[in-house]
């Protein structure tokens, strides 16, 4: 399992010296400041390249841009409306110019118009670490009261608008705004100014738009780039959900093992696969992620090891980012199946036989609470978390040595 770090570039609070520190093997990170449609430079791809692998004093940090995440696909091209196909175009000219450079897996998601969501980004745990959460009240609450969404109240169960009612009412002006912010974090490309009607806006585009169809125009887009991914040695693999479940009233076509099953037959390529982000799925409490990677392994390209802990036996309940050995994912069970996948592709004589996978999320603990790094993705946080890892994956390969 190669041992990799999400960086966003030199505004990161996480420096490469810092990856050093934690003993990264490669750097996972994109260029973020290139806005979905436009196709990525090779001038650019090299100038991240150098940026990766220097230390703050010049000299060389011996790492590399191993992992892209991600590409960002446009809402044009997942409506399939205005400019999809030259973004499609534009997506392959990006594609082209990484492999070029020699990275090989190319991560990215098909989430309508939020790339995640979550209702706290510093939630405070009796420890006194704090993390994000996902309290399905309060998204009620500012789904039916502050975004005031039509229609709203009808996707949530009638308890759950009545307590939200209650919620809303006790909010000041404050909470409402900190929820807001919360919430619309995960509005790729947007500032804190976006307001309400912006985003009722970029909802109403997929008002026409179910499952079934966001899905076959995902089919249609892997059509038109997996066969030049194949062909340029690149593995791309798709994120979940997250959560895996719909809000918003917006369609969610990768959230369980048999939305990948069909994404994965829909395009049968190697280079169309998986990034097994155990964080994501685990929010559900039907996705058994041992079983997923023993079952879809073979076309796992990418994984992200978080956990989470469910505050509910429902599908689309409230829950949190825990520790990556604790929440409600057997970790231990779930990095065997890696290491057995890898095993087998050593066995067959892959090239890819090694998995990269990064510590995702972090819970903010000791400096971390003054250095307030990206949500999700503090130093010491995510350290942690891939110490743990690191404990689990050398323990379970001492077994099978």
């Amino acid at each position: 399992m190669r041992q990799t770090w999400r960086w966003f570039g030199p505004p990161d609070r996480v420096s490469v010296d810092d990856m050093l520190q934690a003993e990264a093997e490669g750097v996972v990170t994109a260029l973020h400041h290139i806005p979905p449609g436009v196709a990525w430079s090779a001038d650019e791809i090299a100038k991240r390249q150098a940026e990766v692998g220097h230390r703050r004093d010049g000299s060389a940090s011996g790492l590399a841009w191993e992992v892209v995440e991600s590409i960002p696909v446009s809402e044009d091209i997942k409506r399939q409306s205005g400019d999809w196909r030259a973004h499609v175009a534009a997506w392959q000219q990006s594609l082209r110019a990484v492999a070029a450079a020699g990275i090989e897996v190319v991560c990215y998601n098909f989430m309508p118009v939020l790339d995640w969501t979550r209702t706290d980004l510093a939630w405070r745990l009796p420890s006194g670490a704090t993390c994000m959460r996902f309290d399905l009240i309060d998204f009620a609450a500012f789904d039916i009261h502050i975004l005031a969404r039509p229609g709203a109240a009808r996707d949530f169960s009638e308890e759950v608008v009545e307590a939200a009612a209650r919620r809303h009412g006790e909010m000041d002006p404050a909470r409402q705004q900190a929820i807001t912010r919360s919430v619309l974090f995960g509005l790729p490309g947007e500032t804190e100014a976006i307001t309400p009607a912006k985003v009722r806006d970029h909802l109403a585009l997929y008002a026409e738009i179910g499952p079934e169809r966001l899905r076959r125009n995902l089919f249609d887009f892997l059509e038109q780039v997996a066969p030049l991914a194949q062909d340029l040695g690149l593995r791309l693999c798709c994120h979940p959900d997250d959560p895996p479940f719909p809000l918003l009233g917006l369609p969610r076509i990768l959230s369980t093992e048999a939305d990948y099953a069909a994404m994965l037959r829909a395009v049968d390529l190697p280079a169309n696969g998986v990034t097994l982000c155990a964080g994501s799925l685990g929010a559900r409490p039907d996705n058994d992620l041992p079983g997923m990677m023993r079952r879809l392994g073979d076309r796992v390209h990418f994984l992200h090891l978080r956990n989470v802990t469910r505050e509910s036996a429902e599908v689309g309940g409230s829950f949190y980012e825990a520790s990556h050995l604790s929440g409600d994912t057997d970790m231990v069970a779930l990095v065997a199946e890696v290491l057995a996948e890898e095993a087998r592709r050593r066995a067959a004589g892959r090239g890819d036989a090694v998995i990269p996978f990064r510590p995702d999320h972090g819970q903010d603990i000791v400096d971390d609470l003054a250095r307030q790094a990206q949500p999700g993705y503090p130093t010491i946080g995510r350290l942690k978390g891939l110490a743990e890892l690191r404990g689990v994956i050398a323990a379970l390969s001492h077994q099978q040595a």
